[in-house]
């Protein structure tokens, strides 16, 4: 089995490090509580005044690259792997490509290894990418193709109460009732 696995959200804790950082930059301003998040995309749940700093936080030169691993993620990988699946890194790279890019490769050199980084696949559209399962925190992957993958989604604040996909949950502890139906 060829298991698709988003970085941002499954793997690498975007929410966790952005909240952390946005209180370390902007203490005065208010922010949106890691259980209060109800967005997929974490700008269209703060003031419109406030966007520029989301931004500012997610593109900065740092972010990306010292992400917080999931729970149970690495794990996760290690153990399927030693299952005998394949398991490939898919992620959607911000359009401002840079630093992103360059930081999800060392993202996943630091926490996985290097000989992994030849398993990371950077993609606009996820539609385009085979394997068997696509494991991801968007609810809504859209591209130019059906894709050939089932979608299982990866829990997270802002679609744990939408749709009724199978799920993992946040700390990876139900992914064998999952995944080895």
């Amino acid at each position: 089995m060829i298991i698709l696995l988003d970085m941002d959200g499954p793997l690498a804790d975007f929410e966790g490090g952005f909240l952390e950082r946005w209180r370390q930059k902007h203490p005065e301003l208010p922010y949106i509580q890691k259980h209060e998040r109800n967005t997929f995309d974490v700008k269209e749940q703060y003031p419109e005044e406030n966007v520029k700093f989301v931004r500012e936080i997610y593109t900065s030169h740092g972010f990306i690259e010292n992400l917080p691993v999931i729970p149970g993620s690495i794990d996760f990988i290690r153990d399927v792997i030693e299952l005998g699946h394949e398991v490939f890194i898919c992620s959607t790279p911000t359009s401002t490509y840079d630093p992103n890019v360059i930081e999800k490769y060392r993202w996943v050199e630091k926490n996985l290894g290097k000989d992994f980084i030849n398993r990371l696949i950077l993609t606009r559209d996820k539609t385009l990418i085979r394997g068997d399962i696509l494991i991801d925190d968007n609810l809504e992957i859209k591209g130019k193709l059906s894709p050939v993958w089932k979608h299982i989604v990866f829990n997270a604040p802002y679609n744990k109460n939408v749709g009724e996909q199978f799920r993992i949950k946040e700390d990876w502890s139900n992914w064998k009732e999952i995944l080895l139906k």
